[in-house]
C-alpha cells in the first residue's frame, strides 16, 4: 500500500471514532443501541472502495477489540463484542467491503439511485444478516424476536443511507478516490 492509501485508511478509521462521540440512543425493547457509526461504514466503502474501506473499518474493529473506548458511550473491548451488539460491529468491515466492491463494479454508472441501493445493502442488510443472529445467541432470545426488535432501526438506517449516498456521489464528482476501471 502506498502512504496515501494508509493515510486514507487511518482517516476513515478516525471518522468512525469521531462518529462514536455521538451519544448512543437506547431504544425501548431493543437489545442494540442506535448509533451513527454505520454511516462511517457506508462512507468508507463508498468513498475508498472495497479494499481500503474494509481495511479502515477493520482497523476500527481492532481498536474496539483491544478495549479502546471508541464506541458510543465510551464502550470498547471483548465484552462488547461478546454482547448482543458484537455481531453488528464485527460485520462492519464486511459491510464496507460489499459497498466498496459494488461501487467499484458500477463506478462508470454510479449515481444517487445506485448509491442508495448499494449503501443500504452493505450498510444495513449485510450488517443485519450477521448482527441479528449474533444478537439472538448473545441475548438468549429467539431469532424472530431479534429480527422484530431490529426493525425499529430501519428508519435511521434509511437516513444514514441517504446521507452517506449524497456524500459519496458528491465526493465522486469532486475528488474521486476510487480509480476508474475503464
Amino acid at each position: 500500500m502506498r502512504s496515501r492509501d494508509l493515510a486514507q485508511v487511518a482517516l476513515f478509521a478516525a471518522i468512525m471514532v469521531v462518529l462514536g462521540f455521538f451519544p448512543l440512543i437506547q431504544l425501548p425493547g431493543a437489545f442494540a443501541p442506535f448509533t451513527s457509526q454505520t454511516l462511517g461504514v457506508i462512507l468508507a466503502g463508498a468513498i475508498l472502495g472495497a479494499r481500503r474501506g474494509a481495511l479502515a473499518i477493520l482497523l476500527f474493529d481492532v481498536l474496539v477489540l483491544v478495549g479502546l473506548p471508541v464506541l458510543p458511550g465510551g464502550r470498547g473491548g471483548l465484552s462488547v463484542i461478546m454482547g448482543p451488539t458484537g455481531g453488528f460491529i464485527l460485520a462492519y468491515p464486511l459491510g464496507a467491503l460489499v459497498i466498496g466492491f459494488l461501487t467499484e463494479k458500477l463506478w462508470q454508472r454510479y449515481n444517487l439511485a445506485i448509491a442508495l441501493v448499494i449503501n443500504f445493502l452493505g450498510g444495513a442488510i449485510v450488517l443485519y444478516a450477521i448482527g441479528i443472529p449474533w444478537m439472538a445467541v448473545a441475548a438468549h432470545i429467539s431469532l424472530a424476536k431479534a429480527f422484530t426488535t431490529s426493525l425499529v432501526f430501519i428508519p435511521g438506517d434509511i437516513v444514514k443511507t441517504v446521507i452517506g449516498s449524497l456524500a459519496a456521489v458528491a465526493v465522486r464528482r469532486a475528488y474521486p478516490l476510487i480509480p476508474s476501471r475503464a
